[in-house]
């Protein structure tokens, strides 16, 4: 999803997401702890879950490709150097085109996927970076995207956000979204899925597309998809609409697999969506504790701006998930 640079890291720490219940969004009576967040600027997070503690990634701010911080336990948080210090030679190196990363854990270290410019088309696309530490450096090799769809018959205006995912069976997965709705293609963008090699570096097959943007509150966009597994079923989690607003929102999908078919749930109304001072919640990526507990991790501006022009920012937010026979549910905050 697209980034505007703050000139500043603004200060305020939000804890565990309080939901009210719309089209598909329960509260959780489950027991949940209250961790904070980073305070700042900390778009598209991806928390990586290790037995060592948690390591929280975003896209970058002025004077930094992309964020890292650590944790031990989801409440204190030390922010570490930009791990992705330097792009490919295909890409360009620029301020606001470098977003949402992600980290698969591989037997021989760490893959970073994450978003940036692709210096001949000019397109935004994906590339892998490797890592021997969870928290970087990461170093790209890379002499071309791994996922760049502009060269085919059907162009797509670029790839952008991807997450990956490992199934049952141990295969690793990326989800990604095709750009279409940025400014040369102009139509409605999809969500993207393919297999990957066991080190993650490449991909296998066919992409499959699992869904596309066609319900009035995702606006134009559909985009950040993230998968779970939860007793014998996919659930894909995407955002939809336009991230510098309190329209943004997130809604989910119930998939056959990772390849699909997917059917969406939240047809009429999203999962979650701007509740109190939380506006335009997003970005969002999913992960479980090492007993197991999931968890999301998204983002959200502070009402009442929602851009970065008047001072705004988006702050991670973490908020417990639970399941039950209707489907997932965030857990609310404790007083």
């Amino acid at each position: 999803m697209r980034v505007v640079l703050t000139a500043s890291l603004f200060t305020a720490v939000f804890l565990v997401a309080t939901v009210v219940p719309r089209h598909g969004v329960r509260r959780s009576h489950a027991s949940s702890r209250r961790p904070t967040a980073l305070d700042g600027d900390f778009a598209d997070p991806f928390v990586l879950s290790t037995q060592q503690g948690y390591y929280a990634f975003a896209t970058g701010t002025r004077g930094s490709h992309l964020q890292v911080a650590g944790s031990r336990d989801l409440a204190g948080w030390t922010r570490a150097a930009d791990p992705l210090p330097a792009l490919p030679a295909w890409a360009r190196d620029e301020a606001g085109v470098t977003w949402a990363p992600s980290v698969l854990p591989r037997a021989n270290g760490y893959v970073l996927y994450y978003t940036t410019r692709d210096r001949r088309s000019g397109y935004q696309c994906i590339s892998a970076a490797r890592g021997a530490r969870p928290e970087g450096p990461y170093l790209d090799r890379s002499p071309r995207p791994l996922v760049c769809q502009v060269d085919t018959d059907a162009a797509l205006c670029g790839s952008i956000d991807p997450s990956p995912f490992v199934d049952g069976a141990g295969r690793p997965y990326l989800l990604w979204k095709s750009d279409e709705n940025s400014q040369r293609c102009r139509t409605a963008p999809r969500i993207w899925s393919q297999r990957l090699s066991e080190d993650g570096l490449s991909l296998v097959g066919e992409p499959a597309a699992l869904m596309a943007r066609d319900r009035a509150w995702e606006g134009d966009i559909v985009e950040a998809p993230s998968m779970v597994a939860h007793d014998g079923q996919y659930y894909l989690f995407y955002s939809g609409n336009w991230y510098a607003s309190s329209r943004y929102a997130v809604g989910y999908a119930t998939c056959a697999g990772p390849l699909g078919p997917c059917q969406k749930v939240t047809v009429a109304a999203p999962f979650l969506g701007s509740t109190g001072a939380a506006l335009g919640p997003g970005g969002q990526e999913l992960f479980r504790t090492p007993d197991g507990t999931l968890w999301m991790a998204y983002h959200a501006w502070t009402a009442p701006q929602t851009d970065y022009a008047h001072g705004g920012a988006r702050s991670l937010r973490l908020a417990r998930v639970g399941f039950d026979a209707r489907g997932p549910a965030l857990a609310a905050a404790r007083p």
